[in-house]
């Protein structure tokens, strides 16, 4: 019979409320971001005041740890599942302030009806209201005469039932002594079977990454300054996205804009590039793996924990020198110059806008490349190569995509097992072989999701080439892409539509080129052997319909840039012959592209 792994306990919510008050249950979240929005804090006072189910909260006790002198220490308990419900009691009930989604301070009043016994969010028309409590917390303020609260409302509302409102005000007042179950898991749980013990449990099905465990852990600690790493973790993936959110944390946060991690993230308020938004997990991700020089977030969370590997024990001095360690790991992430050159490095690849990036942990562990190669001191120059070409080959080949911890785990030991030098090389010849390169990628190119990453690497292909627009005398893709350009069907939809041909074939990526819209709409529905003949007699001293181009060699030149076979120009290939021609040939391109980085 298997052991149970876990206890079940009710307890009231005064209870838990106060473990939390006295740091006994660590709820890692409560400062950051809340995502309730204030109705569903009614809807939770009014489930507790029917005296209806709320749902279970689970916990998981830290390993106990043994202390720099050998003694052992418990760990608090860290509330996993049920951070929004606790912290929206203590918001409603204690009147606490969270923390919005742009990290400002604010206090969530609900309002109670006695006389309705219903509950509100606190507006303009309940605060002017007098058969409204504007604020339930000064029903639950410790010290808080009950005798006081009915006697100030009866006041207020002449001809009200004195014994009828204490009833119902002493009934909103027990709903702290109303219990929920706590599932308290056993400290010695890894990771993996906590997080299926969470989805299994919890109703909605929900995720719960091992990022988000990182995060719990980290938060939770305040002995090695887990708090204040947290809080620059957060706050640098938020000014990413926001830079004007500095000021807010100057002026609301005073306390971290003393540390160091301010400072260090300071450039960033005034840097409003795209390419890398990284969020808290991307960010976890690069920095402990390119510090620890492993890829699985649960070992990050078991050497947090003080986990010794070889020994199975916990010791404080294991996790004393793992935050120290990760610590510097977010340092490099934010350091301006490592994150600024690395965002340059990426561009010069020819991924000059947000849209062209499909795989985020593509760029993450590009991202660790860099810091890795950096570390070990290799030349600039050979960085900058050895991390264009890791990021397109792990683009091209979704090297990354689904699970990716593993890959991270396995190339980080490899690169440092072997080094770079014999790694890399050997990782190209086995996944971008003359066979990826003449039959597979062209087979991939079979696809009309002009999101595929091999129409993205295309695209970056030509941004690097220096390629004019399809049709274009001057106008460069890297213009057009900038510009947020057309998408143009060569074989125009509605012409290919009009012969009954269903959406997958005339969107192939093979018939997309980026062109002017002034030239996609002068081509309209036009079909290619009609506005090329055009075309060519534009490049004879005919009217200008389509663009500049007045030369035929110029012309010609315009179509190799495009991957567009010549016999074009002569009205030549069907459909599906052009599409298995021009496949050939951007493959054909996307390979010189690459050899070239």
């Amino acid at each position: 019979m298997a052991t149970q792994r876990y206890t079940v306990t009710p307890h009231p919510i005064e209870t838990l409320l106060t473990w939390v008050k006295s740091g006994e249950i660590a709820i890692p979240e409560i400062q950051r971001p809340f995502v309730w929005e204030a109705t569903k804090v009614r809807n939770l006072l009014d489930s507790l005041y029917r005296g209806y189910p709320v749902g279970y909260l689970i916990a998981w006790r830290n390993p106990t740890v043994k202390l720099k002198d050998g003694s052992p220490a418990a760990g608090k308990r860290v509330l996993i599942d049920g951070q929004q419900r606790v912290t929206a009691l203590m918001a409603a009930l204690l009147g606490q302030q969270v923390v919005t989604k742009d990290y400002e301070k604010v206090r969530i009043r609900i309002a109670f009806n006695p006389l309705e016994q219903r509950f509100d969010v606190l507006n303009a028309a309940t605060a002017k209201n007098p058969t409204w409590i504007p604020d339930v917390s000064e029903v639950f303020t410790p010290g808080a005469s009950l005798f006081g609260l009915v006697n100030a409302y009866c006041d207020r509302n002449p001809g009200t039932q004195q014994d009828a409102v204490f009833q119902i005000i002493e009934k909103l007042r027990k709903i702290t002594n109303n219990h929920v179950g706590v599932i308290e898991l056993d400290g010695d749980l890894d990771i993996e079977t906590v997080t299926e013990i969470f989805i299994r449990v919890n109703s909605a099905g929900a995720e719960l990454s091992q990022a988000d465990f990182a995060m719990s852990k980290i938060a939770s600690n305040e002995t090695f300054g887990g708090n204040t790493l947290r809080k620059a973790i957060d706050y640098f993936c938020h000014l990413a996205v926001a830079p004007e959110f500095y000021g807010k944390i100057r002026e609301n946060d005073p306390a971290f804009a003393g540390t160091e991690f301010f400072q260090q993230m300071a450039w960033i308020r005034n840097e409003n590039d795209d390419i890398y938004d990284p969020s808290y997990t991307d960010m976890l991700r690069v920095a402990f793996t390119s510090e620890f020089k492993r890829g699985k977030l649960e070992d990050l969370v078991a050497l947090l924990s003080g986990r010794n590997f070889e020994t199975k024990q916990f010791e404080e001095s294991i996790a004393e020198a793992s935050f120290a360690r990760l610590k510097q790991g977010v340092l490099s992430f934010i350091n301006e110059t490592h994150f600024k050159r690395f965002v340059m490095i990426i561009r010069s690849a020819g991924f000059v806008d947000a849209s062209l990036i499909g795989s985020q942990n593509a760029l993450n562990f590009a991202y660790i490349l860099y810091l890795t190669l950096r570390g070990q001191g290799m030349p600039p120059a050979d960085i900058e190569s050895a991390v264009r070409r890791w990021f397109v080959m792990s683009a091209l080949t979704g090297r990354y995509s689904g699970s990716p911890e593993s890959t991270f785990d396995f190339d980080i030991r490899q690169m440092h097992e072997q080094g770079f030098s014999v790694f890399g090389p050997a990782t190209f010849a086995g996944e971008l072989s003359d066979a990826y390169w003449d039959a597979l990628l062209p087979q991939e190119m079979n696809t009309s999701s002009s999101t595929s990453p091999y129409f993205r690497v295309f695209q970056a292909a030509q941004v690097k080439l220096g390629d004019k627009g399809f049709l274009s005398r001057d106008i460069t893709v890297r213009d057009l892409i900038l510009n947020k350009c057309d998408v143009h069907h060569l074989f125009p939809r509605n012409h290919l539509k009009g012969q009954g041909m269903s959406k997958g074939r005339y969107n192939q990526i093979a018939n997309y080129a980026l062109a002017q819209s002034e030239i996609n709409i002068a081509i309209g529905d036009k079909a290619p052997e009609i506005y090329f003949k055009q075309l060519v007699e534009q490049c004879h001293g005919g009217p200008k319909r389509y663009g500049g181009i007045t030369d035929l060699d110029e012309l010609r030149a315009n179509l190799a840039m495009n991957c567009l076979p010549e016999s074009m120009i002569a009205g030549g290939l069907d459909y599906e012959g052009f599409l298995v021609e021009r496949r050939r040939l951007m493959a054909a391109k996307v390979k010189r592209y690459f050899h070239s980085l």
